[in-house]
């Protein structure tokens, strides 16, 4: 009789437990749901941009909640930040690119104007080496205004589907006249190649590399500008003759401003390289160097097919 009475008082004791752990169980479910609804609130009012703190208690959940919502808070604010600025570094490019247009113009136009007119024969000299360096100038200003505007994001790389040939004769007709002044052999090989690339930026990429490749070959070289087709990616081979890059500097002449001790005496600001390989990794693409001393050097271009 007494065991009977002891086992009824256990599976009553256990059907107690089962019951009361059931409930425990639906209640914290019912907690979870309720801390994960909150947290996705959370995050959906940060997605959206709008954020507002809720009021917390000292809850284990709630100090979650609270750390998860000052740290939402504060990426608002950054993001707001960074917003601000960005539209600030846009007016200030813009304000820029505005108030030197009119003084570089009318200093080419003037010094233009000088070269045309009546001059003694020893003033000559000093008016085209103005508009020389006005030139340099109005290069440098703008090649600025356009690395500020790709690394702050106010322009972007657009790739799109296109053939090579047109991208390959217009970057041929703003180097035809550098070429032609150094007594430079310009030879372009353009095979009929289709490839991903954003055609404005990827000609200012191209051509800084050609530029590059006149600039630092020696009156009558030879530049040739080769297409070759690959599974994934079509390259744009630029080639020259000229005076060659160390080995130890290949990989420092990418950096923005780097001018090697051999570049003394020539044009430049350190700036096209470090361009044009900004515009490739924008487009999923790269560029290689290889050269020697005294051997020349070829920059290659490469753009992905798709």
């Amino acid at each position: 009789m007494g065991g009977g009475v002891t086992e009824v008082v256990l599976l009553a004791a256990a059907v107690g437990a089962a019951v009361s752990g059931f409930f425990c169980w639906l209640a914290c479910r019912w907690r979870m749901k309720r801390l994960m609804k909150r947290l996705m609130d959370m995050l959906d009012q940060a997605i959206g941009g709008e954020f507002w703190e809720s009021q917390f208690d000292e809850s284990m959940e709630s100090a979650v909640e609270e750390k998860l919502a000052h740290f939402l808070k504060s990426s608002i604010l950054s993001s707001k930040r960074q917003s601000e600025e960005r539209d600030k570094i846009k007016e200030l490019i813009s304000d820029i690119s505005h108030q030197t247009k009119t003084p570089i113009s009318n200093l080419l136009l003037y010094s233009q104007l000088l070269e045309e007119g009546s001059l003694p024969e020893e003033s000559l000299p000093v008016v085209m080496e103005l508009r020389k360096q006005t030139e340099k100038l109005q290069f440098l200003i703008i090649s600025l205004i356009n690395l500020s505007r790709l690394e702050t994001g106010i322009i972007q790389v657009k790739p799109q589907r296109g053939n090579l040939e047109e991208l390959l004769k217009a970057v041929e007709r703003q180097a035809v006249p550098k070429a032609e002044e150094k007594k430079i052999f310009l030879s372009v090989q353009a095979a009929d190649a289709w490839a991903l690339y954003d055609p404005k930026w990827t000609e200012e990429a191209l051509y800084n590399l050609v530029d590059n490749a006149i600039k630092y070959t020696p009156e009558g070289g030879r530049v040739e500008i080769i297409t070759v087709v690959y599974e994934l990616f079509v390259c744009i081979h630029v080639k020259d003759n000229g005076v060659g890059i160390k080995e130890e500097e290949q990989g420092r002449i990418f950096r923005r401003f780097y001018r090697s001790e051999s570049s003394e005496g020539t044009e430049g600001a350190g700036i096209g390289l470090f361009l044009a390989r900004e515009i490739a990794a924008a487009e999923n693409g790269y560029i290689k160097v290889k050269s020697s001393v005294g051997a020349g050097s070829c920059f290659s271009l490469f753009l992905p097919r798709g």
